[in-house]
């Protein structure tokens, strides 16, 4: 048997993470043949085929499957094993990998760790922004960050940020050529900005007024995928919007949107930060909680 490097064990669990040398490749920050030579030098070393390519996709052999069901917790031991002595440092290193959706990532978590990274100059953080529900675990994540507080009970959550509200934003010429809507059923007359998320199904409108509420299925002939390009088409005339307060606020004070119907608008709860419940927190992960935590987050206005 050739000698085997323990960094090509943990290059090979990256490829399967990852779905394929390329992206394995961008998370390492090195080039896509020098992760294919490991992968080949680890299988050589082996003596046995632990990865099947083709064009599109890799998957694990029954051998790499096997590998992969041991290798898993043997890393995550090593991984320990190297943070408990990260214990005794001044200052935590290490990285944190957090999955997150844009909204949250624009106006809550980058604010976020832009300040803690000046705090811990030792800790890298990565930001994944992606609507799609995921397996934090699985996909190598220390954090998720979600709507509300509906998650899985082998996770911890915590609020991260004010509670929310969604602003029903117009430019000046459509609300001239179009009118202004009364009610929230009003919009169905209009031509509104859909949302389609990742998983294909259209986003709907919730509104509430003294205890009334109204959910509507917006139309429009404009469906987008992207908070920036919806409050991009409301300020180009194309329809009404349904953004959250946050991408508008200075487009409101600036003239450029108005906002429609204020006195049905819902209030909803906070993005919350979770991990795992059963897991080992490193000590970067530790700090950045600790920083969250003693985060003091202003009200939102009535």
């Amino acid at each position: 048997m050739s000698q085997l490097r323990l960094d090509s064990l943990e290059i090979f669990e990256d490829v399967v993470r990852c779905g394929g040398f390329r992206a394995a490749a961008l998370g390492r920050g090195v080039s896509s043949s020098a992760i294919s030579q490991s992968i080949s030098a680890l299988e050589e070393a082996l003596s046995i085929r632990l990865l099947n390519r083709t064009t599109r996709s890799v998957a694990p052999t029954e051998a790499g499957e096997q590998l992969l069901e041991r290798l898993g917790p043997a890393l995550h031991d090593i991984r320990t094993a190297i943070d408990d002595l990260n214990q005794l440092r001044e200052r935590p290193s290490g990285s944190v990998r957090i999955n997150t959706p844009g909204p949250a990532a624009d106006h809550v978590l980058c604010p976020l760790a832009f300040e803690f990274m000046k705090m811990y100059p030792d800790v890298n953080v990565e930001i994944v922004s992606d609507a799609a529900i995921v397996d934090i675990v699985k996909q190598g994540f220390d954090a998720g960050v979600r709507f509300g507080n509906q998650l899985a009970q082998d996770m911890i959550a915590m609020p991260l940020g004010p509670s929310l509200r969604y602003a029903i934003v117009a430019s000046p010429d459509y609300l001239r050529e179009r009118g202004r809507p009364d009610s929230p059923r009003d919009l169905l007359q209009h031509d509104c900005i859909r949302r389609r998320f990742p998983g294909g199904t259209m986003v709907t409108w919730t509104f509430e007024k003294d205890g009334d509420e109204v959910e509507i299925t917006p139309q429009g002939r404009l469906t987008l995928s992207s908070a920036h390009h919806e409050r991009q088409a409301a300020i180009a005339g194309s329809g009404i919007a349904h953004l959250f307060e946050d991408y508008v606020l200075a487009d409101l004070e600036q003239g450029s949107v108005i906002e429609l119907l204020s006195d049905w608008k819902k209030k909803l709860p906070s993005w919350y930060l979770y991990y795992p419940n059963r897991r080992h927190t490193s000590a970067a992960m530790r700090a950045f909680l600790d920083y969250i935590r003693h985060r003091e987050w202003p009200p939102v206005s009535n």
